[in-house]
Protein backbone atom coordinates (compact mmCIF):
# COMPACT_ATOMS: atom_id res chain seq x y z
CA UNK A 1 0.00 0.00 0.00
CA UNK A 2 1.50 3.46 -0.89
CA UNK A 3 1.87 6.18 1.15
CA UNK A 4 -1.05 8.77 1.43
CA UNK A 5 -0.13 12.50 1.72
CA UNK A 6 -2.37 15.28 4.09
CA UNK A 7 -1.56 18.42 3.18
CA UNK A 8 -2.40 20.74 6.04
CA UNK A 9 -3.78 24.37 4.99
CA UNK A 10 -1.78 27.21 6.33
CA UNK A 11 0.98 28.17 8.49
CA UNK A 12 1.84 24.89 11.11
CA UNK A 13 2.98 27.22 14.21
CA UNK A 14 5.22 24.94 16.63
CA UNK A 15 5.14 25.08 20.21
CA UNK A 16 8.78 27.59 20.21
CA UNK A 17 6.32 30.04 18.15
CA UNK A 18 8.13 28.99 14.91
CA UNK A 19 5.97 28.37 11.75
CA UNK A 20 6.25 25.98 8.78
CA UNK A 21 4.50 27.64 6.30
CA UNK A 22 3.36 24.14 5.03
CA UNK A 23 3.24 20.98 6.48
CA UNK A 24 2.74 17.40 4.27
CA UNK A 25 1.74 14.77 6.48
CA UNK A 26 2.27 11.31 5.14
CA UNK A 27 0.47 8.09 6.29
CA UNK A 28 -0.98 4.54 5.71
CA UNK A 29 -4.24 3.52 6.77
CA UNK A 30 -5.38 0.05 6.91
CA UNK A 31 -8.75 -2.03 7.20
CA UNK A 32 -12.02 0.03 7.36
CA UNK A 33 -13.81 2.97 9.34
CA UNK A 34 -16.30 0.78 11.34
CA UNK A 35 -20.04 2.58 11.35
CA UNK A 36 -19.46 3.40 14.94
CA UNK A 37 -16.25 4.73 14.55
CA UNK A 38 -14.92 2.71 16.99
CA UNK A 39 -12.02 0.35 15.91
CA UNK A 40 -9.52 3.13 15.14
CA UNK A 41 -5.94 1.67 16.72
CA UNK A 42 -2.86 4.60 15.77
CA UNK A 43 0.58 3.90 15.98
CA UNK A 44 3.22 6.02 16.77
CA UNK A 45 6.50 5.05 15.16
CA UNK A 46 10.20 5.57 16.43
CA UNK A 47 13.01 6.87 15.44
CA UNK A 48 13.51 5.97 12.08
CA UNK A 49 10.77 4.03 11.10
CA UNK A 50 7.87 5.10 8.77
CA UNK A 51 4.50 4.84 8.42
CA UNK A 52 3.61 1.40 6.54
CA UNK A 53 3.40 -0.53 10.09
CA UNK A 54 2.36 -3.46 8.42
CA UNK A 55 5.97 -3.66 7.27
CA UNK A 56 8.09 -2.88 10.27
CA UNK A 57 5.95 -4.51 13.23
CA UNK A 58 5.11 -7.86 11.43
CA UNK A 59 3.76 -10.51 13.93
CA UNK A 60 1.81 -7.56 16.18
CA UNK A 61 0.35 -6.01 12.77
CA UNK A 62 -0.84 -7.94 9.95
CA UNK A 63 -3.93 -9.95 8.60
CA UNK A 64 -2.90 -12.93 10.80
CA UNK A 65 -1.82 -10.71 14.04
CA UNK A 66 -3.04 -9.28 16.72
CA UNK A 67 -3.74 -5.94 15.32
CA UNK A 68 -5.45 -6.81 12.10
CA UNK A 69 -7.28 -5.15 9.26
CA UNK A 70 -10.52 -7.54 9.40
CA UNK A 71 -11.39 -5.50 12.99
CA UNK A 72 -9.91 -2.26 13.23
CA UNK A 73 -8.95 0.30 11.00
CA UNK A 74 -5.09 1.12 11.58
CA UNK A 75 -3.37 4.31 11.45
CA UNK A 76 0.08 5.55 11.46
CA UNK A 77 1.38 8.58 10.23
CA UNK A 78 5.09 9.45 9.31
CA UNK A 79 6.20 11.67 12.01
CA UNK A 80 7.67 15.76 11.64
CA UNK A 81 10.70 16.22 10.54
CA UNK A 82 10.99 12.67 9.05
CA UNK A 83 12.46 12.07 5.52
CA UNK A 84 9.13 9.59 4.60
CA UNK A 85 6.65 11.22 3.35
CA UNK A 86 6.42 14.28 5.83
CA UNK A 87 7.49 17.90 5.70
CA UNK A 88 11.37 17.30 6.83
CA UNK A 89 14.58 19.23 6.21
CA UNK A 90 15.47 18.40 2.80
CA UNK A 91 11.81 19.38 2.16
CA UNK A 92 11.91 22.71 0.12
CA UNK A 93 11.81 25.75 1.99
CA UNK A 94 8.89 28.05 0.18
CA UNK A 95 10.80 30.93 1.47
CA UNK A 96 13.91 30.50 -0.58
CA UNK A 97 12.92 27.89 -2.93
CA UNK A 98 16.08 25.72 -0.94
CA UNK A 99 15.94 22.45 1.38
CA UNK A 100 15.90 23.89 4.77
CA UNK A 101 18.42 21.49 5.73
CA UNK A 102 19.81 22.93 8.90
CA UNK A 103 17.62 26.22 8.63
CA UNK A 104 14.34 23.55 9.56
CA UNK A 105 13.30 24.74 12.73
CA UNK A 106 13.56 23.66 15.79
CA UNK A 107 10.40 20.92 17.05
CA UNK A 108 9.58 18.79 19.96
CA UNK A 109 7.38 15.60 20.68
CA UNK A 110 4.25 17.78 21.51
CA UNK A 111 4.60 19.66 18.26
CA UNK A 112 4.48 16.03 16.40
CA UNK A 113 1.39 15.09 18.54
CA UNK A 114 -0.12 18.20 17.20
CA UNK A 115 0.57 16.98 13.55
CA UNK A 116 -1.24 13.66 14.14
CA UNK A 117 -4.06 16.01 15.52
CA UNK A 118 -4.75 17.54 12.51
CA UNK A 119 -4.11 14.80 10.56
CA UNK A 120 -6.97 12.37 12.92
CA UNK A 121 -9.19 15.59 12.29
CA UNK A 122 -9.01 15.08 8.33
CA UNK A 123 -9.55 11.80 8.69
CA UNK A 124 -12.77 12.32 10.82
CA UNK A 125 -11.39 10.49 13.86
CA UNK A 126 -13.05 11.79 17.18
CA UNK A 127 -12.05 8.66 19.19
CA UNK A 128 -9.07 6.41 18.99
CA UNK A 129 -9.95 2.98 20.68
CA UNK A 130 -6.16 2.10 20.77
CA UNK A 131 -3.26 4.56 20.93
CA UNK A 132 0.35 2.36 21.01
CA UNK A 133 3.94 3.24 20.51
CA UNK A 134 7.01 2.04 21.59
CA UNK A 135 10.71 4.10 22.45
CA UNK A 136 9.91 7.24 20.74
CA UNK A 137 6.38 6.19 19.34
CA UNK A 138 5.61 6.17 23.16
CA UNK A 139 6.70 9.31 24.40
CA UNK A 140 4.34 10.67 21.35
CA UNK A 141 1.37 8.21 22.60
CA UNK A 142 1.61 9.18 26.28
CA UNK A 143 1.69 12.63 25.18
CA UNK A 144 -1.88 12.42 23.22
CA UNK A 145 -2.90 10.88 25.78
CA UNK A 146 -2.53 13.83 27.91
CA UNK A 147 -2.83 16.58 25.79
CA UNK A 148 -6.37 14.88 24.34
CA UNK A 149 -7.29 12.63 27.31
CA UNK A 150 -11.24 12.19 25.62
CA UNK A 151 -9.89 11.15 22.63
CA UNK A 152 -7.79 8.22 23.73
CA UNK A 153 -9.77 5.28 24.99
CA UNK A 154 -6.95 2.83 25.71
CA UNK A 155 -2.79 3.45 25.65
CA UNK A 156 -0.45 0.68 25.02
CA UNK A 157 3.55 2.34 25.71
CA UNK A 158 5.99 0.11 25.39
CA UNK A 159 10.21 0.44 26.30
CA UNK A 160 9.33 4.49 26.49
CA UNK A 161 9.37 7.57 29.61
CA UNK A 162 7.38 10.57 30.92
CA UNK A 163 10.82 12.43 29.89
CA UNK A 164 13.72 11.40 28.11
CA UNK A 165 16.78 10.84 30.72
CA UNK A 166 20.00 12.38 31.30
CA UNK A 167 21.37 9.03 29.88
CA UNK A 168 18.96 8.87 26.99
CA UNK A 169 20.00 12.51 26.13
CA UNK A 170 23.64 11.93 25.79
CA UNK A 171 23.57 8.93 23.99
CA UNK A 172 22.01 11.24 21.34
CA UNK A 173 24.69 14.00 21.92
CA UNK A 174 27.61 11.68 21.41
CA UNK A 175 25.43 10.75 17.88
CA UNK A 176 24.80 14.48 16.83
CA UNK A 177 28.83 15.08 17.91
CA UNK A 178 29.53 12.18 15.41
CA UNK A 179 27.31 13.95 12.60
CA UNK A 180 29.10 17.67 13.40
CA UNK A 181 32.71 16.49 12.76
CA UNK A 182 31.83 15.32 9.13
CA UNK A 183 32.19 18.74 7.28
CA UNK A 184 30.01 17.49 4.64
CA UNK A 185 27.09 17.78 7.14
CA UNK A 186 26.93 21.57 6.56
CA UNK A 187 27.43 21.83 3.26
CA UNK A 188 23.64 22.08 2.39
CA UNK A 189 23.59 19.24 0.41
CA UNK A 190 21.14 16.33 0.45
CA UNK A 191 24.10 14.05 1.42
CA UNK A 192 25.52 15.78 3.77
CA UNK A 193 26.85 14.28 6.74
CA UNK A 194 26.44 10.38 5.65
CA UNK A 195 29.75 9.57 7.26
CA UNK A 196 28.95 11.18 10.60
CA UNK A 197 25.44 9.38 10.20
CA UNK A 198 27.15 6.03 9.87
CA UNK A 199 29.00 6.76 13.09
CA UNK A 200 25.98 8.15 14.92
CA UNK A 201 24.25 4.71 13.96
CA UNK A 202 26.86 2.70 15.26
CA UNK A 203 26.29 4.60 18.53
CA UNK A 204 22.85 4.15 18.85
CA UNK A 205 22.76 -0.05 18.15
CA UNK A 206 25.25 0.06 21.63
CA UNK A 207 21.96 1.57 23.27
CA UNK A 208 19.32 -0.76 21.70
CA UNK A 209 21.12 -3.86 22.14
CA UNK A 210 23.45 -4.64 24.84
CA UNK A 211 26.87 -7.08 26.05
CA UNK A 212 24.62 -10.22 26.05
CA UNK A 213 23.36 -9.65 22.53
CA UNK A 214 27.06 -8.46 21.07
CA UNK A 215 28.68 -11.91 22.61
CA UNK A 216 26.49 -14.38 21.12
CA UNK A 217 25.47 -12.82 17.73
CA UNK A 218 29.06 -11.14 16.76
CA UNK A 219 31.56 -13.17 18.69
CA UNK A 220 34.46 -14.40 16.49
CA UNK A 221 34.97 -17.60 15.79
CA UNK A 222 38.47 -18.08 15.35
CA UNK A 223 40.64 -17.10 18.35
CA UNK A 224 43.33 -16.02 16.02
CA UNK A 225 41.55 -12.98 14.72
CA UNK A 226 43.37 -9.47 15.66
CA UNK A 227 41.87 -7.47 13.40
CA UNK A 228 38.69 -7.17 11.18
CA UNK A 229 36.29 -8.54 14.07
CA UNK A 230 33.00 -9.97 13.23
CA UNK A 231 31.63 -6.65 15.50
CA UNK A 232 33.40 -4.33 13.61
CA UNK A 233 31.93 -5.63 10.68
CA UNK A 234 28.40 -5.51 11.95
CA UNK A 235 29.35 -1.96 13.05
CA UNK A 236 29.79 -0.37 9.57
CA UNK A 237 26.95 -2.59 8.42
CA UNK A 238 24.49 -1.19 10.10
CA UNK A 239 25.61 2.37 9.56
CA UNK A 240 26.22 2.19 6.07
CA UNK A 241 22.37 0.31 6.05
CA UNK A 242 20.63 3.76 7.60
CA UNK A 243 22.88 5.99 5.28
CA UNK A 244 21.13 4.51 2.25
CA UNK A 245 17.62 4.82 3.77
CA UNK A 246 17.91 7.90 6.18
CA UNK A 247 19.52 11.82 5.95
CA UNK A 248 21.34 13.37 8.70
CA UNK A 249 19.27 16.23 8.67
CA UNK A 250 16.16 14.42 9.52
CA UNK A 251 18.18 12.00 12.35
CA UNK A 252 19.97 15.40 13.95
CA UNK A 253 16.11 16.85 14.39
CA UNK A 254 14.53 13.84 15.62
CA UNK A 255 16.94 13.01 18.21
CA UNK A 256 16.53 16.67 19.87
CA UNK A 257 13.20 16.16 19.58
CA UNK A 258 13.07 12.90 21.50
CA UNK A 259 15.76 14.64 23.98
CA UNK A 260 12.70 17.46 24.88
CA UNK A 261 10.60 15.13 25.66
CA UNK A 262 9.19 15.97 29.50
CA UNK A 263 5.21 15.38 30.30
CA UNK A 264 5.73 17.50 33.06
CA UNK A 265 6.90 21.18 31.16
CA UNK A 266 4.05 23.51 31.29
CA UNK A 267 1.75 21.39 33.71
CA UNK A 268 3.27 21.91 37.26
CA UNK A 269 5.55 18.77 36.97
CA UNK A 270 5.98 15.21 35.39
CA UNK A 271 3.12 13.34 38.00
CA UNK A 272 0.46 16.19 37.69
CA UNK A 273 0.60 15.57 34.00
CA UNK A 274 0.22 11.69 34.05
CA UNK A 275 -2.93 12.36 36.26
CA UNK A 276 -4.36 13.85 33.45
CA UNK A 277 -4.48 10.85 31.55
CA UNK A 278 -7.94 8.89 31.38
CA UNK A 279 -7.41 6.26 28.87
CA UNK A 280 -7.33 3.13 30.29
CA UNK A 281 -3.27 2.42 30.41
CA UNK A 282 -0.75 -0.70 29.60
CA UNK A 283 2.81 -0.23 30.05
CA UNK A 284 5.52 -2.34 28.74
CA UNK A 285 8.78 -3.12 30.08
CA UNK A 286 11.74 -4.88 28.50
CA UNK A 287 13.83 -6.16 31.08
CA UNK A 288 17.06 -6.17 29.27
CA UNK A 289 16.32 -2.36 27.86
CA UNK A 290 19.56 -0.10 28.95
CA UNK A 291 18.61 3.06 27.00
CA UNK A 292 14.94 2.51 28.52
CA UNK A 293 15.25 1.02 31.62
CA UNK A 294 12.10 -0.90 32.93
CA UNK A 295 12.17 1.45 35.72
CA UNK A 296 10.97 4.35 33.20
CA UNK A 297 7.91 1.96 32.67
CA UNK A 298 7.04 1.24 36.40
CA UNK A 299 7.39 5.26 37.21
CA UNK A 300 4.55 5.65 34.24
CA UNK A 301 2.56 2.68 35.66
CA UNK A 302 2.61 4.24 39.08
CA UNK A 303 1.40 7.90 38.06
CA UNK A 304 -1.52 6.76 35.19
CA UNK A 305 -4.41 6.32 37.67
CA UNK A 306 -5.91 3.44 35.02
CA UNK A 307 -2.94 1.63 33.98
CA UNK A 308 -1.57 -2.00 34.21
CA UNK A 309 2.13 -3.28 33.67
CA UNK A 310 4.35 -6.09 32.62
CA UNK A 311 7.33 -6.93 31.72
CA UNK A 312 9.41 -9.40 29.63
CA UNK A 313 13.30 -10.02 29.05
CA UNK A 314 14.34 -10.42 25.49
CA UNK A 315 17.68 -11.40 24.47
CA UNK A 316 17.22 -7.74 21.67
CA UNK A 317 17.43 -5.15 24.38
CA UNK A 318 15.39 -1.80 23.98
CA UNK A 319 14.87 -3.23 20.02
CA UNK A 320 13.09 -6.43 21.56
CA UNK A 321 9.81 -4.17 21.29
CA UNK A 322 9.86 -4.22 17.41
CA UNK A 323 11.34 -7.55 17.07
CA UNK A 324 9.15 -9.56 19.92
CA UNK A 325 5.93 -9.90 18.78
CA UNK A 326 4.72 -12.69 20.54
CA UNK A 327 5.70 -11.85 23.75
CA UNK A 328 3.54 -8.28 23.38
CA UNK A 329 0.92 -10.33 21.68
CA UNK A 330 0.41 -12.94 24.42
CA UNK A 331 0.70 -9.67 27.28
CA UNK A 332 -1.53 -7.41 25.76
CA UNK A 333 -4.11 -10.38 24.87
CA UNK A 334 -3.63 -11.52 28.74
CA UNK A 335 -4.37 -7.57 29.81
CA UNK A 336 -7.50 -6.81 27.77
CA UNK A 337 -10.64 -8.81 27.72
CA UNK A 338 -12.43 -8.78 24.59
CA UNK A 339 -15.88 -9.90 23.44
CA UNK A 340 -16.72 -12.24 20.60
CA UNK A 341 -15.86 -9.53 17.56
CA UNK A 342 -12.57 -8.72 18.96
CA UNK A 343 -13.66 -5.34 20.61
CA UNK A 344 -11.94 -4.19 23.98
CA UNK A 345 -14.32 -3.60 26.46
CA UNK A 346 -11.89 -3.81 29.79
CA UNK A 347 -8.32 -3.67 30.99
CA UNK A 348 -6.76 -5.47 34.22
CA UNK A 349 -4.92 -3.65 36.28
CA UNK A 350 -2.60 -5.79 37.86
CA UNK A 351 0.95 -4.79 40.03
Amino acid sequence: MSTQVFRSTGAFELESGQKLRQLEIGYHTYGTLNKTRDNVVWVCHALTANSDVMDWWKGLFGENDYFNPDEYFIVCANILGSPYGTTNPLSINPITGQPYYLAYPQYNVRDIVHAHQLLADELGINDIQILIGGSLGGQQAVEWAIIEPERIKNLILIATNARHSPWGIAFNESQRLALSTDRTFYSNSPDGGQKGLKAARSIALLSYRGYKTYTVSQQDDDDDISDDHRASSYQNYQGEKLVKRFNAYSYWYLSKAMDSHNVGRDRHGVEKALSKIKASTLVIGIKSDVLFPVEEQQYLFRHIPKAAFSEFDSFYGHDGFLIETQALTNIITSFFKTDVKGKIIELQRTA
